[in-house]
């Protein structure tokens, strides 16, 4: 018996084998002809990387000859600049220059990431020689702490550390102290009743009187990352205990919908108007370094921070296309403008780090038909009216940092290309004879007398690193993080805080792991091409989408990619997250605003719902494809990890009872089949796919899962009637399988009529029920769906639905998984054509199982809910478990 059974699922494997030769081959020639048409051969990369080099040290040489020790060079003049003393108002300069020698400090860093050993000893001996932060000015807290406090820090960390080359044995803490001082210099500005710090505080004096109490959620919210790591490098708690006092002063104060706004004030605590929020200028970092403190620490708190400040902004500050991000208003997330800014560039990057990579290409293709359009990133930008508003460009590193993330995410020789086309522009649009400009119009290239230190801190650095495929930093798998300024920070093991033992019995899961990056395969649904094929992203189906949305014309470039039999796709986009209250039976009930612990209950693992009559419940789709959870039930938050126990028996209807028709179905019909595969006699067959000697039939078994409309598939279900329907596919001849290329998703109506058949189709663009009807009407006896997802739904339908469709029990369906499903049509096209050779399924009768041994009823419960989960509209919420 073992061996029938491992012969048979060896030919089944061979013809699958030879029917995916052609897909592989075709995969690998197109691999080669998108790395050799992309012509990314190491001495490219390295000669861009050595590019880019020059590129920093023309700007940093030239600070170093001709502004140093002022803050930042000033590169049409051929000087330097530091505060604007005799216009105090100026924040613009003085918010970023303290008279510390900015420049030098922010750059630190990328001397390592360089591999710069006698650079960096020699910048950190001038760091510890000329500066002081004894100083008359007056900068901006958040700037000076992500720019000189994180510099000093990063620089720290590699001249102390003994195990890594930028060890330097002379170093004696002089950074730390230096950082030490500073941030007791900052540590005034937190003297608020709500603990959000004032926006900008005099590093010799202390909080000026008069000073403005109105600050940005990034300025007040974006200090974790430098406050605590100074905490635990020195031992002095304050400076954690106030970031994280003002982190929270932030969040907690989010909308009802979960949204946090722009501008708040310091002393009571109010939004101020116009109570607006988005992912761009004022906000960015807050979302950034909630993830990143996440990473770096490992404090669960800061990640249910990001899991439910990122549903929010998914769900009402994306647009419905899924490509662009809006400003919205923080309390009913109604769109409010138009427009984005060029530091909402680097939430790509974000969404890579956080692995949710597919959303991440979208955005960045946005950005990337702007850079093309401008060669360079516009400060604003109109998606209405499709043109820049505002035509700055002080060389921000926020797009080409999230072209770094992804290249390192998705290896696609696209984003190089990308770089290549940023190191071009920013090599003729910005280098002048003493530095780097920024550029004060793109649109006719007029220059600004100002070397940005982020130029060299960010923008140069993720640009090297794109180019720089051996950099240490990419085979690093610690919990470093790079900051919203570019800099370097980690922990080590004794500078961690142990997760408490209550913490670590509640929240299971504690190895947070990214999902792999899943390129595109060039056939879809649409297509007839043999699926498999995967492309780069400019081969994407959607790739034009952008284009259309920023108004772009196409580059010749571009045209290489195109096929006269293309398509343009515009996009359909699922929901990120909804609401709604649970019912039985489909009804609509008041909300329960408090229930009760009889009716939901807190349970070491996560809850468990005993009544789910009114209880509101809000699911968010997960990063890994695989479907839904819940995350909050009533005013519980449900976190990662968690386990939501359904335990309440009136979710199914009872049989007979007309109230819920599709629920009676579920509560009756087996919601699994075991399939026969096999093919007719014919060595025709196995002969013209590969050489391969046998004397037996193709004969596999798959599972497929059954719907609650149709055909009743179940083992135990006997006909009411002599004359009723009883389907064919239970038969032990079966049905053979057919596919209509043009309609591969069936929501179309077949141009042929396939009687005694069953027909394969894909799942999307239409429900279930249709792709039936369209299978009714084509007089077939059964459809076959190959789902998107690698899990197995059981179809169904309304009530309503089921009444209008009249009677439709003569047909079969059954749904098979994503990977099953495509190596079954693999198998059916490799038999197209071949007169002699037929493909049929029917279900195998069910086995009589032996005696089940005795299970105490406590285990049974969980051995039950072990893999029952609860589906809502057809998407598996993978966190629940039913017990019912």
């Amino acid at each position: 018996m073992t061996g029938g059974w491992y012969w048979r699922e060896s030919i089944f494997v061979a013809i699958l084998l030879a029917a995916n030769s052609v897909r592989w081959f075709l995969a690998t020639e197109a691999a080669s002809v998108q790395g050799s048409s992309s012509g990314w051969t190491p001495q490219r990369t390295l000669n861009a990387r050595e590019k880019t080099r020059e590129l920093w040290y023309h700007g940093f040489n030239n600070y170093m000859t001709f502004a140093f020790p002022l803050d930042e060079l000033t590169p049409l003049s051929c000087s330097g600049q530091g505060p604007d003393w005799a216009n105090p108002s100026n924040i613009a300069a003085n918010d970023v220059a303290g008279n510390f020698s900015l420049t030098l400090i922010d750059v630190l860093d990328t001397l390592v990431v360089l591999g710069d050993r006698p650079g960096f000893e020699t910048a950190v001996k001038n760091v510890i020689e000329w500066v002081s932060f004894d100083v008359d000015t007056k900068p901006q807290v958040f700037e000076v702490t992500i720019r000189v406090l994180g510099g000093l820090l990063s620089g720290h960390i590699f001249a102390s550390r003994e195990d890594q080359p930028f060890h330097l044995p002379w170093y004696r803490d002089e950074l730390l102290t230096m950082a030490h001082d500073l941030g007791k210099r900052l540590l005034p500005a937190f003297s608020t009743p709500t603990g959000l710090p004032f926006a900008r505080i005099n590093l010799r004096r202390g909080v000026m009187k008069g000073e403005t109490v109105e600050t940005c959620t990034a300025g007040a919210g974006s200090l974790i990352l430098e406050f605590a790591t100074l905490s635990r490098l020195t031992g002095d708690d304050r400076f954690e205990k106030a970031a994280y006092r003002a982190f929270f002063g932030i969040w907690n104060r989010r909308s009802d919908v979960g949204l946090v706004g722009n501008t708040i004030d310091t002393r009571t605590g109010r939004w101020m108007f116009p109570e607006t929020t988005g992912i761009g200028a004022g906000i960015d970092s807050f979302y950034e370094y909630a993830l990143k403190w996440y990473i770096m620490s490992g404090e669960l708190e800061f990640l249910d921070v990001w899991d439910d400040a990122y549903a929010a902004i998914m769900r009402y500050a994306r647009a419905k296309d899924g490509y662009w991000f809006r400003t919205v208003n923080m309390q009913s997330g109604d769109p409010a403008y138009l427009t984005i800014d060029s530091l909402s560039a680097f939430w790509p990057g974000l969404q890579v780090l956080a692995g949710d990579i597919q959303n991440a290409i979208k955005l960045h293709m946005i950005y990337y038909n702007l850079w093309k359009q401008h060669s360079g990133l516009p400060e604003v930008y109109d998606t209405h009216y499709k043109q820049a508003t505002s035509h700055q460009y002080p060389l921000r590193p926020e797009f080409i940092e999230s072209t770094w993330y992804l290249y390192r995410a998705t290896r696609d020789p696209f984003y190089l290309d990308v770089g290549e086309r940023v190191l071009f522009d920013l090599t003729t649009r910005a280098k002048v004879p003493c530095g780097l400009s920024g550029i004060r119009d793109l649109r006719n290239n007029t220059r600004d007398d100002r070397m940005e230190s982020f130029a060299l801190s960010e923008t140069l650095k993720y640009l090297y690193l794109l180019f720089d495929e051996e950099n240490p930093l990419h085979s690093d798998d610690s919990n470093y993080v790079l900051t919203t300024e570019g800099h370097i920070l980690s922990l080590e093991k004794e500078h961690l805080k142990p997760v408490p033992a209550v913490r670590r019995r509640m929240r299971k899961l504690e190895d947070h792991q990214c999902p792999a990056y899943r390129p595109s395969t060039l056939a879809n649904e649409h297509s007839t091409t043999r699926p498999g094929l995967t492309v780069g992203v400019r081969s994407r189906a959607d790739v034009d989408y952008p284009h259309h949305l920023t108004g772009t014309t196409h580059s010749v470039n571009d045209e290489r990619y195109w096929h006269s039999d293309g398509w343009c796709e515009k996009p359909k986009v699922d929901p990120y997250s909804f609401e709604f209250i649970l019912a039985p039976h489909g009804r609509t009930v008041p909300e329960d605003l408090s229930p009760s612990l009889v009716k939901l209950a807190v349970v070491q693992d996560g809850y468990v719902i005993h009544n789910v009559t009114g209880i509101r419940t809000h699911i968010v789709q997960r990063l890994d494809g695989k479907g839904y959870d819940v995350r909050k039930l009533g005013h519980y938050s449900v976190r990662s990890g968690h386990t939501v126990y359904i335990n309440d028996s009136t979710i199914f209807a009872h049989p007979g009872e007309e109230s819920n028709i599709a629920q009676d179905e579920l509560h009756r019909r087996e919601a699994q089949v075991q399939l026969r595969v096999f093919t007719t006699e014919s060595d025709t067959l196995l002969s013209s796919i590969q050489n391969i000697a046998t004397d037996g039939l193709i004969d596999v078994s798959i599972t497929g899962y059954t719907a609650q409309f149709g055909a009743d598939l179940s083992s135990n279900y006997v006909p009411t009637k002599p004359t009723e329907f009883i389907a064919t596919i239970k038969r032990p001849e079966g049905l053979p399988v057919r596919r209509e290329p043009s309609n591969l998703l069936g929501c179309s109506p077949f141009k042929e009529s396939y009687p005694n058949s069953a027909i394969i189709v894909h799942r999307g663009d239409c429900t279930f029920l249709e792709k039936l009807l369209n299978a009714h009407a084509a007089m077939a006896d059964a459809i076959v769906i190959v789902s998107n997802e690698n899990f197995g739904v059981n179809p169904t339908a309304s009530p309503e639905e089921l009444e209008t469709a009249g009677n439709i029990d003569d047909v079969a369906m059954i749904l098979l998984p994503k990977k099953t499903g495509d190596l079954f049509e693999e198998m059916i096209i490799a038999t197209e054509g071949l007169k002699m050779a037929q493909i049929r399924i029917a279900i195998e009768p069910k086995v009589e199982e032996e005696e089940p041994e005795v299970v105490p009823p406590m285990e049974k419960e969980q051995e039950k809910a072990h893999d029952r989960i609860l589906y809502i509209n057809g998407h598996p919420l993978i966190n629940t478990r039913l017990l019912i």
